[in-house]
């Protein structure tokens, strides 16, 4: 079985040049197949204040009515994507920038009405895993922007981390997959205004309990939720660490956030 490992970029590194510039010059030192998927929520909300678009979040999750998913469509699929594209090629890493909707990779159905109205925005219904192996085995690493499309041919809003764990999982089916979620801290932190307070380790069990007491809280609950399914269907190992530890996280050198399954 091959190994594949799929790296989800977020957080503070998208809008910060020189931090993104740094992570992706430790993703080209990664051997073996790979694929990014990134975010660039910062960069949206800037680019639709400019634009005089209203942004509304809800529990950190982006409301998507018709102009701002056009707006997240500019950043995400050209701006932000094409931009990690072309670095990564000038550092001899030879990348195809994707949206979910590009060769039927990831579709998505526009998320129901609840108490909320998130508007354009999708739950995963299908990953391509044999196109993606496609461009894999031709030796391009592939780059997902955080956009999927449904049946009616409508792009989505979708959530990158989400994107990220679903194609993982997918992906394991043909190969042993190694997940990490790179950001700005150095892992899951027990104290958040300490960043070297990193939980070396972390199973279901313990994860519960730092949520009843309040240390895991906020945003750190879905990206970790997706992680733990991740592990339960099939997903070999999840890492969380700081995105200029990704190389040393890949190896096995002892940093960031483990998650395990017991």
């Amino acid at each position: 079985m091959n190994s594949l490992i799929v790296i989800k970029i977020g957080g503070n590194v998208i809008d910060n040049p020189d931090v993104l510039k740094q992570f992706l010059t430790s993703f080209r030192q990664i051997h073996g197949h790979k694929a990014l998927i990134h975010g660039g929520g910062k960069i949206a909300t800037q680019v639709a204040e400019k634009l005089g678009i209203q942004t509304t979040m809800v529990e950190g999750r982006r409301i998507t009515d018709q102009p701002m998913l056009d707006v997240v469509t500019m950043v995400y699929g050209g701006l932000v994507n094409k931009q990690i594209v072309a670095q990564l090629q000038a550092i001899g890493v030879d990348a195809i920038g994707l949206t979910g909707a590009d060769a039927n990779t990831v579709r998505s159905k526009k998320r129901a009405i609840g108490e909320i109205d998130y508007g354009f925005v999708g739950d995963i219904e299908d990953v391509n895993s044999g196109q993606i192996q496609y461009f894999i085995r031709q030796n391009l690493v592939p780059v997902f922007a955080p956009l999927t499309y449904d049946r009616t041919g409508s792009l989505l809003n979708t959530n990158a981390d989400t994107m990220a764990s679903a194609i993982a999982v997918d992906m394991a089916i043909r190969n042993e997959v190694t997940l990490v979620y790179c950001f700005e801290k150095k892992g899951v932190l027990s104290d958040p205004d300490n960043d070297d307070s990193v939980i070396p380790e972390l199973n279901p069990e313990s994860y519960a309990v730092f949520k009843n007491q309040g240390v895991i809280n906020k945003g750190m609950i879905p990206k970790l939720d997706n992680a733990f399914r991740a592990l339960e269907k099939g997903v070999k190992r999840v890492i969380i660490c700081h995105a200029n530890q990704v190389t040393e996280a890949v190896n096995g050198m002892g940093v960031g956030t483990v998650l395990q399954t017991k």
